[in-house]
């Protein structure tokens, strides 16, 4: 008799179930029990775009929150090392980030970190940069802040939709096209600052398996939009980070968040319906799919404690068996991005394990929203 994907899993379960007894009883140390968060933020500004600012106000209490509660704030590249390492993140660690360079960054958010001596990380998509375009920093200003611990990262040439080919482009043109905006963006970083460290921020939070694979050819580790923490099976290609912009980032939301642990998994998969027979490779579905999330936990007992949300559409529904958890959405999903978010108490006040799933949506013919 053939056997459900569930039942393949049972042993994994059962071997699961031990684990969390025995660390029950001090004899086994969850690598969970330690994490760090990566704060993403574009405009530090009252005069920016809502959807991707938090005004100078709202930044400044967020570091306030970190600084009262203890968080210790260390470069991002510190945090890569200890993944690719296999080291433990020391439990209340952050790593601040900005994407796109704007100028307030500069203006606004360099004063606040600079009294508090501690490190950031800007991604820099260098087109507009060397275009001198208005509300960017330049090159002058990222030096400046470089000089007070500003790590300048990748975010690109053109900030570009990476994973997307262009009106009759083949895909050896795109993987070029891509290659170049890449490298080159690296270049002018390492001739205007000096820096090389080889992390990029996905413009947008993009991403699909091509995308992923060329980073990873081209020796860069690679950050998301998709909110998290990192934790020991965090994918070097695709790592989560908390955005704060928009509707996210009361102080509420920001303290929930940097306080997050790693969901303790051992495994995900993608699957196109709750049969978990037909697998998905990609985090790109058409319009009108209701793909599966299945999660492997380490901990069986966690399992019944977790819920999962889908943008758009409040809590979906979940299925457990032994130490794994499927779940998917409500309603067919539309054009877009759209994330799962899975959390579950740890059992400490206010905390949560968490763990995020980004989907890329396209129309029923494979057009994207927003053509380039």
């Amino acid at each position: 008799m053939k056997r459900t994907w569930f039942q393949r899993k049972w042993l994994l379960g059962f071997s699961a179930v031990a684990a969390s007894l025995l660390a029950a009883v001090g004899l086994v140390q969850s690598p969970s029990a330690t994490a760090a968060v990566v704060l993403q933020y574009h405009h530090v500004s009252e005069d920016s775009p809502p959807s991707t600012s938090v005004t100078p106000e709202r930044f400044e209490k967020h570091m306030d929150y970190l600084a009262n509660h203890d968080f210790t704030v260390v470069p991002l590249e510190q945090l890569v090392s200890a993944l690719k390492a296999g080291e433990a993140l020391p439990d209340k660690t952050a790593a601040i980030t900005f994407d796109d360079a704007y100028e307030s960054v500069y203006t606004h958010a360099l004063p606040v970190l600079k009294k508090r001596d501690w490190p950031f990380t800007v991604f820099v998509n260098t087109n507009p940069l060397d275009e001198n375009k208005p509300g960017f920093a330049s090159w002058d200003q990222l030096r400046q802040m470089a000089e007070q611990g500003a790590t300048i990262a990748n975010h690109s040439t053109a900030h570009n939709h990476l994973q997307r080919f262009k009106a009759g482009e083949s895909a050896s043109e795109w993987r070029e096209r891509i290659r170049h905006e890449i490298v080159k963006a690296e270049q002018r970083i390492e001739e205007e600052t000096g820096q090389n460290h080889k992390m990029l921020a996905y413009p947008y939070g993009e991403y699909n398996n091509k995308v992923k694979a060329l980073l990873e050819e081209l020796g860069f580790v690679a950050f998301g939009q998709q909110s998290g923490p990192l934790g020991p099976h965090s994918d070097l290609r695709a790592l989560p980070r908390f955005p704060f912009g928009g509707p996210y980032g009361s102080l509420e939301d920001f303290a929930t968040k940097v306080k997050t642990r790693p969901m303790p998994l051992t495994e995900t998969a993608l699957y196109s319906d709750w049969s978990l027979e037909q697998p998905l490779d990609e985090v790109v579905v058409k319009e009108g799919a209701r793909p599966v999330l299945a999660m492997t936990l380490e901990d069986a007992s966690l399992a019944d404690r977790i819920s999962c949300f889908a943008s758009g559409q409040g809590a979906i529904e979940t299925r457990v068996e032994g130490n794994t958890v499927a779940t998917r959405a409500n309603k067919p999903l539309t054009p877009g991005r759209t994330r799962y978010n899975c959390t579950a108490g740890t059992g400490e006040s206010g905390r949560f394990f968490w763990f995020s799933q980004q989907w890329l949506v396209t129309g029923e013919n494979g057009e994207w929203q927003h053509e380039n």
